[in-house]
């Protein structure tokens, strides 16, 4: 059966292809330097001619950009830098219009600490019901000078700060982002409040940011983790799945079965996706449940190294674990987190990405021209996969990533809150080049608000729109062939590939072959839909994938 991407299909979202858009450095209407909603609605003909089913807007809230608009302020309003309600509207309208769909992100760990309930937590007494929406604790030590556990910030330093009062606060991420206490009825029905306000201005669902975070063990005494306290992705190492005490517990899909009956009672019911840092693919498709958030997000995949043995295994348990859950498997490559994967696909296995960036991207040095053709042959083999598929704004122009700020334009809080040892993820959220020349290279009327290197020109939409053999021609022509061939969530492994080669097919003899060796291998019979890069001879050269029917 085709799939069907129209408005009634209240499955759309099962092979779609979405589109990340980062707010700030999509595209700039007023000229100031940062990319507001004005200038992503001026731009949807854009993801509309790429063939695109949806969008995905990070954060566009009221927010200090403590953490890159992940503080919110308002969860129900529109950052003033960024525009009004009023121009929320007209850009669902238009990508309706255009026939896209609007994803839209949720924050529900934490909030901004300018929040009206944090602000209002502070003014009041320890014990209150205002700071019973927050985790407030008393400290430890003879006067409550230590904090009340050994907990880690994700981005350094304790994940506790002490107010004038003497109580402290829990924050995973920054000190100006209090998490809330999902214990609480008041948080609970302020968030189903949030999904019905989006859902009802036309929002077709929602990215969850955190959501392995939401519940967590605050019953007294709180537990020390022990050292090292870790509070990243090996934060869950040594416990038993649903034990930790902040992250992954199994309470928290109580939560996601309780939105799951907000989102279902919209006609078609409104998709979600979750960004769940978790150990395995088992834990992975808890989220994934349709009677909980339906999809989520697959991290293995996005860190699988290039190598023709470790992805063929990813793939396969993903798709199993997908299939496990009734949902349909994601796959990702980049986003506003991650070296962008044109540059990390060179880096030599194990390469620390932290210190290739602090330097500059010199140690060691990127092949740019190798990493353009691999991340090529990355997208096709990833846009072949069954299930949805997410792109990073950019990605369809081949950007690499700016690994050589200087740091006194960095903007990512990690860079300062970890004693500027980790230098942060600017380097991904630089503004995208819309034109070959101009202040911003098309992004607005002046400058941007992290600066464009002068490559950039080359990667502009304006330098590669109708140039054949261009990267953003490939998305293009992928993406049409994609909408024309999808049918079914499965795939049939070759019987024998040659070493490093992968080799799968889909359904009517469409296939998908990437090479990822060193050397150039036999193409295998069959009509050439599209390659990543030039077949000569018919080989299928290195790190080059091809679609044959």
């Amino acid at each position: 059966m085709t799939h069907d991407l129209s408005s009634k299909d209240p499955n759309w979202w099962r092979q779609a292809v979405i589109y990340q858009i980062y707010p700030r450095s999509f595209a700039d209407a007023d000229g100031d330097g940062l990319g507001d909603l004005k200038g992503i609605t001026a731009r949807l003909t854009h993801l509309a001619a790429l063939g695109v089913d949806a969008l995905w807007l990070s954060p566009f809230y009221p927010s200090e950009l403590a953490d890159g608009g992940y503080d919110v302020a308002d969860h129900r309003d529109v950052d003033p830098r960024l525009g009004t309600l009023d121009d929320f509207d007209a850009l669902a309208g238009e990508a309706h219009r255009l026939g896209l769909k609007v994803i839209v992100d949720l924050v529900p760990n934490h909030s901004s600490h300018r929040h009206a309930w944090f602000q209002e937590a502070l003014a009041a007494e320890p014990g209150s019901a205002a700071r019973a929406r927050y985790v407030f604790r008393d400290g430890r030590g003879a006067h409550g000078e230590l904090p009340p556990t050994d907990w880690q910030s994700v981005f350094g330093g304790s994940a506790w700060k002490r107010v004038p009062d003497g109580q402290w606060y829990l924050h995973l991420f920054t000190p100006e982002q209090p998490d809330f206490d999902w214990d609480n009825e008041e948080v609970r029905a302020d968030f189903r409040t949030t999904l019905r306000f989006w859902s009802d201005r036309g929002v077709d669902g929602f990215r969850v940011d955190v959501a392995h975070a939401l519940a967590k063990d605050l019953t007294a005494p709180l537990r020390d983790l022990g050292a090292p306290a870790l509070s990243g992705e090996d934060a869950l190492d040594g416990f038993a799945p649903g034990t930790h005490p902040f992250f992954d517990r199994d309470e928290v899909h109580e939560i996601y079965r309780d939105w799951r009956t907000v989102l279902d009672s919209y006609r078609p019911p409104r998709m979600a996706v979750a960004e769940a840092w978790v150990p395995s693919a088992e834990r992975r498709a808890l989220y994934a449940r349709p009677e909980e958030l339906g999809q989520a997000f697959n991290f293995a995949y996005l860190q699988t190294p290039w190598d023709a043995d470790a992805l063929r295994q990813v793939i396969t348990d993903s798709l199993a674990g997908a299939r496990a859950a009734g949902a349909s498997a994601t796959w990702v490559l980049s986003n506003h987190d991650v070296v962008r994967h044109t540059s990390r696909l060179m880096l030599p296995p194990g390469t620390d990405e932290n210190a290739w960036l602090l330097s500059a991207g010199h140690a060691p040095e990127v092949d740019t021209a190798q990493g353009l053709r691999r991340a090529r042959a990355a997208t096709l083999l990833m846009l072949a996969l069954p299930g949805s598929s997410y792109v990073y704004q950019g990605e369809e122009l081949g950007l690499p990533e700016v690994a050589d700020l200087p740091v006194e334009v960095l903007q990512d809080p990690v860079w300062e809150q970890t004693g500027r040892v980790r230098k942060g993820r600017d380097g991904c959220r630089v503004p995208l080049p819309w034109t070959r020349t101009g202040p911003s290279y098309g992004f607005g009327a002046g400058g941007a608000w992290l600066p464009q290197p002068e490559s950039f020109a080359a990667y502009a939409v304006e330098a590669q729109e109708g140039v054949e053999g261009s990267t953003l021609e490939l998305y293009r022509t992928a993406l049409r062939l994609r909408r024309k061939l999808l049918q079914g969530e499965a795939l049939t492994w070759a019987a024998a590939a040659p070493p490093g080669v992968l080799d799968f097919a889909r359904h009517d003899g469409w296939r998908c072959v990437t090479n990822l060796s060193d050397t150039a291998v036999t193409l295998p019979a069959g009509e050439v839909l599209v390659a990543s890069g030039p077949l000569e001879d018919g080989l299928l050269g290195p790190d080059t994938t091809v679609w044959l029917a």
